[in-house]
């Protein structure tokens, strides 16, 4: 590690704490030339989560992106800022279990599957984009199979 003081690369480790949740490396150095001490901070580079288009093109995953997308199908409904961070998180979190390059299917997979759980018109609203819904006998579709599962559900409670 380059001392800012004086530029010789060669130091020690004086201290080393973890952050709460474990993701910074907090780490007070001291200079072994000049003995000026001095903060270094480590965190894991993640690595990069493409999601690749049906043109086949490829595009960063966007986190803030599918929040919009989701905020866009929840307006009006009783879904809180939280959720959808939540639904955010957990897609991103499955996707990047899958490897770095992810279908925009899968994308959409995961979201139908945790908002579904949250809020059903939203689910229907999402699927109207994601699947290209072309007229209302493709919505009486979804809503029956939501309703299959719903009802499967229901009958797996009892």
């Amino acid at each position: 590690m380059k001392c800012p003081a004086c530029g010789v690369h060669d130091s020690r480790v004086v201290d080393s704490r973890s952050s709460d949740d474990g993701n910074v490396t907090r780490r007070r150095r001291e200079c072994l030339e000049c003995e000026v001490r001095f903060t270094t901070y480590e965190r894991i580079e993640e690595r990069p989560l493409l999601v690749v288009k049906r043109s086949g093109e490829r595009e960063a995953f966007d986190r803030d992106k599918l929040i919009r997308g989701l905020a866009s199908a929840t307006t009006g409904r009783p879904v809180t800022a939280e959720q959808l961070e939540t639904i955010a998180r957990g897609v991103e979190e499955s996707l990047r279990s899958l490897g770095t390059d992810v279908r925009s299917a899968q994308v959409g997979t995961e979201v139908l599957k945790r908002l579904r759980r949250v809020d059903e018109v939203a689910y229907l609203r999402f699927a109207s984009v994601y699947k290209n819904f072309d007229d209302a006998d493709d919505f009486k579709r979804e809503l029956t199979l939501l309703e299959k599962r719903s009802a499967a559900k229901t009958k797996r409670k009892q």
